[in-house]
């Protein structure tokens, strides 16, 4: 599995994201192809600076949009409203004009829901500062060329990565105050502060502003888990600069594509690294099991299951366990303790081997049948395939025969 690691240690921003992945790409054309075909915005409007430059002695690449009707460089006025005394003479761009722009593209489907998806919450965070409502909040012009090219561009060059699993540390907010158009603020600012909501943070270094409301946005879309340095092999590496001067820290992001699967056994097993959550319960009903379950499955949970235990005075209860990535311990945690009546989760750190697998779709007499390949890492020999429990049930029901009668077919075909 491929992780992408955000190290924010200096904050984040948006082009400071797309500076760091363009460090991980094979070619920035990646992005600047991309950008051409969001077809509603002009060519005139604007250029993007693409870089390699210093940042304190890192070198990293400086991204930036140079909006030539400005004929100057703009870094993300994205607190829109709260900027209108700069730019008042624009036309404004409401959140309904913008998904038209994203959807009149011909970026692929994907690209263009995430990109839809984060503008709405973005939308949400003015909202939310304002005391209005998502579809009264506008961008204006220029602000919103910024962000279009910022927001998307970071989904095209996650789509580039072929999306990797999104991992992060801890969030450096910086500190200080900024100045928006109704007066000097605390950082984080306003709509940056909303969207950090629910996520690690801590103020680091000089003052200054570190995260913006955009590289918030896109933590809060992007990551699955926040952690230290996860395990792996590092493949890949690269920062993004931001156009701050900071004498103690610089103003970068580093990002990491890290290989999650360490292949270090000689036997051709994958050896990983996974958490164990585990809690006692001896006060719920057993019929609420099947929704915490769900639950964690659909949050990204490995396995889930119930072992029966005898607690304290002799009385039985249940062990709810849970497997997952280390990095996902917090988010499914707080599940567990929010749909049970435990008061606290246990955190296991544990090695496993296992197999490589994957899945095929194979045509049989019966239908289409998803089948579990297993190998070895190191030979393509293949120990079993297995048809998927769902797609054997889904042709007995259909088919109106026994769920032994349908395997016992698939086997002999595949």
């Amino acid at each position: 599995m491929k992780t992408l690691y955000l190290d924010c240690f200096a904050g984040i921003a948006g082009d400071m994201f797309i500076g760091a992945l363009l460090n991980l790409v094979p070619s920035h054309k990646v992005l600047t192809e991309g950008i051409s075909k969001i077809t509603a915005l002009e060519p005139s409007e604007y250029e993007l600076v693409i870089e390699k430059a210093n940042k304190n002695g890192i070198a990293g690449i400086n991204f930036d949009v140079k909006l030539n009707h400005e004929h100057e460089h703009h870094h993300e006025h994205h607190e829109h409203e709260e900027h209108e005394h700069e730019h008042g003479h624009h036309h404004h761009r409401h959140l309904a004009d913008i998904e038209s722009m994203i959807y009149s593209s011909s970026l692929n489907e994907r690209i263009k829901r995430e990109s839809i998806r984060a503008f709405s919450l973005l939308a949400q965070a003015e909202a939310h500062v304002h005391g209005t409502t998502a579809d009264k909040i506008h961008f204006h012009e220029v602000g919103a060329v910024d962000s279009i090219i910022d927001i998307v561009g970071a989904f095209i060059l996650m789509d580039a990565l072929n999306w990797p699993r999104v991992l992060c540390s801890s969030i450096n907010t910086g500190s200080g105050v900024v100045n928006c158009a109704h007066g000097i603020l605390p950082v984080p600012a306003p709509a940056a502060e909303y969207l950090l909501h629910g996520l690690p943070v801590f103020a680091s270094g000089s003052p200054m502003e570190r995260t913006t409301p955009t590289g918030a946005l896109l933590v809060k879309i992007l990551a699955d888990g926040f952690c230290t340095l996860p395990p792996g092999k590092i493949m890949a590496s690269g920062y993004g600069l931001g156009n701050h001067e900071s004498p103690d820290m610089p103003n970068v992001l580093r990002a990491l594509l890290i290989d999650s699967d360490v292949k270090d056994s000689p036997e051709g097993l994958i050896q990983e690294k996974l958490a164990l959550l585990e809690c006692n319960i001896d006060d719920m009903n057993p019929q609420d099991y099947e929704l915490v379950n769900e639950k964690l499955f659909a949050s990204g949970a490995l396995d889930s299951w119930l072992e029966n235990i005898h607690m304290k005075k002799g009385r039985p209860g249940v062990k709810l366990c849970c497997l997952c990535e280390p990095g996902k311990t917090s988010q499914l945690a707080l599940i567990i303790m929010q749909n049970t009546t435990s008061q606290g989760v246990r955190i296991h750190e544990l090695d496993r081997l296992r197999l490589k697998w994957e899945l095929e779709e194979i045509n049989t007499s019966l239908g289409k049948v998803r089948v579990k390949v297993t190998r070895l890492d190191n030979n393509d020999e293949v120990i079993r395939r297995v048809p998927e429990y769902e797609d054997v049930k889904s042709l007995a029901l259909s088919l109106g025969r026994s769920m032994w009668e349908v395997r016992k077919v698939i086997m002999s075909e595949i």
